[in-house]
Protein backbone atom coordinates (compact mmCIF):
# COMPACT_ATOMS: atom_id res chain seq x y z
CA UNK A 1 0.00 0.00 0.00
CA UNK A 2 1.31 3.42 -1.11
CA UNK A 3 0.23 7.06 1.26
CA UNK A 4 -0.76 9.07 -1.80
CA UNK A 5 -0.33 12.79 -0.90
CA UNK A 6 -2.58 15.71 -3.26
CA UNK A 7 -0.17 18.69 -2.93
CA UNK A 8 -2.40 20.80 -1.54
CA UNK A 9 -1.28 23.02 0.83
CA UNK A 10 -1.80 25.98 2.89
CA UNK A 11 1.42 27.66 5.42
CA UNK A 12 3.29 24.38 4.93
CA UNK A 13 -0.01 21.76 6.05
CA UNK A 14 -1.63 19.71 3.63
CA UNK A 15 -5.65 20.49 3.04
CA UNK A 16 -6.14 16.83 1.86
CA UNK A 17 -4.32 13.63 1.63
CA UNK A 18 -5.62 10.75 -0.14
CA UNK A 19 -5.16 7.43 1.25
CA UNK A 20 -5.59 4.67 -0.66
CA UNK A 21 -9.72 5.23 -2.21
CA UNK A 22 -10.21 8.11 0.02
CA UNK A 23 -9.76 11.24 0.46
CA UNK A 24 -9.33 13.43 3.84
CA UNK A 25 -9.48 17.03 4.39
CA UNK A 26 -7.66 18.69 7.17
CA UNK A 27 -9.90 18.77 10.53
CA UNK A 28 -7.76 19.51 13.61
CA UNK A 29 -4.55 20.96 13.16
CA UNK A 30 -1.47 19.85 15.53
CA UNK A 31 -0.99 23.00 17.65
CA UNK A 32 -5.03 22.15 18.65
CA UNK A 33 -4.33 18.21 19.59
CA UNK A 34 -1.15 19.69 21.51
CA UNK A 35 -3.39 22.51 23.55
CA UNK A 36 -5.96 19.61 24.18
CA UNK A 37 -2.83 17.27 25.31
CA UNK A 38 -1.34 19.90 27.67
CA UNK A 39 -4.93 20.39 29.28
CA UNK A 40 -5.53 16.31 30.20
CA UNK A 41 -1.68 16.28 31.23
CA UNK A 42 -2.04 19.23 33.76
CA UNK A 43 -5.80 17.21 35.41
CA UNK A 44 -4.09 13.95 35.08
CA UNK A 45 -0.95 15.78 36.66
CA UNK A 46 -3.05 17.63 39.58
CA UNK A 47 -5.32 13.85 40.18
CA UNK A 48 -2.57 11.52 41.20
CA UNK A 49 -0.05 13.85 42.39
CA UNK A 50 0.68 11.83 45.80
CA UNK A 51 0.03 8.82 43.46
CA UNK A 52 2.01 5.95 41.20
CA UNK A 53 -0.58 5.95 38.20
CA UNK A 54 0.00 2.89 36.00
CA UNK A 55 -0.93 4.17 32.22
CA UNK A 56 -1.86 1.70 29.79
CA UNK A 57 -2.21 2.75 26.16
CA UNK A 58 -4.48 1.01 24.35
CA UNK A 59 -2.44 0.13 20.22
CA UNK A 60 -2.16 1.24 17.73
CA UNK A 61 -4.31 4.14 17.21
CA UNK A 62 -2.83 6.03 21.00
CA UNK A 63 0.83 5.52 20.29
CA UNK A 64 1.11 9.22 19.04
CA UNK A 65 -1.02 10.48 22.37
CA UNK A 66 0.44 8.07 24.63
CA UNK A 67 4.27 9.57 23.79
CA UNK A 68 2.95 13.43 23.72
CA UNK A 69 1.22 13.25 26.94
CA UNK A 70 3.71 11.11 28.75
CA UNK A 71 5.95 13.96 28.19
CA UNK A 72 3.65 16.49 29.68
CA UNK A 73 2.98 14.07 32.67
CA UNK A 74 5.63 15.67 35.84
CA UNK A 75 4.71 12.53 38.29
CA UNK A 76 6.20 9.17 38.90
CA UNK A 77 4.12 6.42 36.32
CA UNK A 78 4.55 3.46 35.04
CA UNK A 79 3.30 2.74 31.20
CA UNK A 80 1.98 -0.55 29.59
CA UNK A 81 0.47 -1.46 26.17
CA UNK A 82 -2.57 -3.34 25.38
CA UNK A 83 -3.93 -4.14 21.63
CA UNK A 84 -7.54 -4.34 20.85
CA UNK A 85 -9.10 -3.79 18.17
CA UNK A 86 -12.81 -3.46 16.71
CA UNK A 87 -12.21 -1.95 13.72
CA UNK A 88 -12.22 -2.52 9.61
CA UNK A 89 -12.09 -0.17 7.19
CA UNK A 90 -13.78 2.87 8.46
CA UNK A 91 -16.58 1.41 10.11
CA UNK A 92 -16.77 -0.86 13.47
CA UNK A 93 -17.09 -5.10 13.49
CA UNK A 94 -18.63 -4.57 16.41
CA UNK A 95 -16.48 -7.56 17.96
CA UNK A 96 -13.79 -7.03 19.99
CA UNK A 97 -10.19 -8.89 19.17
CA UNK A 98 -7.79 -9.01 21.99
CA UNK A 99 -4.68 -9.20 20.07
CA UNK A 100 -1.99 -8.64 22.57
CA UNK A 101 -2.48 -8.63 26.37
CA UNK A 102 -0.80 -7.59 29.28
CA UNK A 103 1.39 -8.75 32.30
CA UNK A 104 1.47 -6.20 34.85
CA UNK A 105 -0.16 -7.11 37.94
CA UNK A 106 -2.70 -3.86 38.53
CA UNK A 107 -4.16 -5.45 41.80
CA UNK A 108 -4.75 -2.39 44.35
CA UNK A 109 -3.01 -0.06 41.52
CA UNK A 110 -4.19 3.14 40.14
CA UNK A 111 -5.04 2.97 36.29
CA UNK A 112 -5.57 5.61 33.72
CA UNK A 113 -6.41 4.20 30.11
CA UNK A 114 -5.02 6.21 27.23
CA UNK A 115 -7.30 5.89 23.83
CA UNK A 116 -6.74 7.88 20.50
CA UNK A 117 -10.55 8.07 19.92
CA UNK A 118 -14.27 7.02 21.70
CA UNK A 119 -16.95 6.31 19.88
CA UNK A 120 -19.59 3.35 20.52
CA UNK A 121 -17.61 2.82 23.42
CA UNK A 122 -17.47 -1.29 22.53
CA UNK A 123 -14.05 -1.39 22.59
CA UNK A 124 -13.39 0.27 25.72
CA UNK A 125 -16.24 -1.38 27.55
CA UNK A 126 -14.90 -4.72 26.55
CA UNK A 127 -11.49 -3.81 28.25
CA UNK A 128 -13.24 -2.53 31.73
CA UNK A 129 -15.24 -5.85 32.25
CA UNK A 130 -11.54 -7.42 31.63
CA UNK A 131 -9.83 -5.02 33.79
CA UNK A 132 -12.07 -5.02 36.78
CA UNK A 133 -11.30 -8.82 37.32
CA UNK A 134 -7.95 -7.85 37.83
CA UNK A 135 -9.45 -5.79 41.07
CA UNK A 136 -7.20 -2.44 40.70
CA UNK A 137 -7.64 0.38 43.29
CA UNK A 138 -9.46 2.54 39.89
CA UNK A 139 -9.67 3.13 36.31
CA UNK A 140 -9.75 6.65 34.67
CA UNK A 141 -9.87 7.01 30.91
CA UNK A 142 -7.98 9.16 28.93
CA UNK A 143 -9.08 9.59 25.80
CA UNK A 144 -7.79 12.23 23.15
CA UNK A 145 -11.19 12.68 20.79
CA UNK A 146 -14.75 11.37 21.86
CA UNK A 147 -17.69 11.20 19.57
CA UNK A 148 -20.24 11.94 21.71
CA UNK A 149 -23.28 11.28 19.00
CA UNK A 150 -21.92 7.51 18.56
CA UNK A 151 -21.18 6.84 22.21
CA UNK A 152 -23.58 3.92 23.43
CA UNK A 153 -22.46 2.97 26.58
CA UNK A 154 -22.41 3.90 30.44
CA UNK A 155 -19.26 4.25 31.72
CA UNK A 156 -17.49 7.86 32.44
CA UNK A 157 -14.68 8.88 30.40
CA UNK A 158 -12.53 11.46 32.86
CA UNK A 159 -10.42 13.14 30.15
CA UNK A 160 -11.64 14.33 27.02
CA UNK A 161 -9.05 16.25 24.77
CA UNK A 162 -11.39 17.28 22.21
CA UNK A 163 -15.16 16.32 21.36
CA UNK A 164 -15.52 15.91 17.39
CA UNK A 165 -18.13 14.77 15.44
CA UNK A 166 -19.42 11.52 14.25
CA UNK A 167 -16.76 11.72 11.16
CA UNK A 168 -14.51 9.26 10.24
CA UNK A 169 -10.86 10.52 10.59
CA UNK A 170 -7.34 9.97 9.92
CA UNK A 171 -3.72 11.38 11.41
CA UNK A 172 -1.96 11.44 14.61
CA UNK A 173 -2.69 8.18 15.27
CA UNK A 174 -5.74 7.25 13.99
CA UNK A 175 -6.14 5.05 10.51
CA UNK A 176 -7.63 4.10 7.61
CA UNK A 177 -6.86 0.33 6.53
CA UNK A 178 -3.27 1.15 8.00
CA UNK A 179 -2.61 4.39 6.13
CA UNK A 180 -2.40 7.69 7.93
CA UNK A 181 -1.07 7.42 11.04
CA UNK A 182 1.67 9.31 10.84
CA UNK A 183 0.14 12.25 9.87
CA UNK A 184 0.71 14.90 12.45
CA UNK A 185 -2.63 16.58 12.24
CA UNK A 186 -5.89 15.03 11.80
CA UNK A 187 -8.23 14.69 8.64
CA UNK A 188 -11.84 14.07 8.08
CA UNK A 189 -13.43 11.90 5.08
CA UNK A 190 -14.51 13.87 2.36
CA UNK A 191 -15.29 10.99 -0.33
Amino acid sequence: MTLICNLAFSKNKMTTVKLNDKTFSLFVSNNTIQQAITDVASRINNDYKEKLPLFMAILNGSFMFAADLLKKININCEITFVKLSSYSGTSSTQQVKQLIGFNEDIKGREVVILEDIIDSGLTMEHLLEKLETFQPAGIRIASLLLKPDAFIKNFPIDYVGLHIPNDFIVGFGLDYNGLGRNLPDIYKIVI
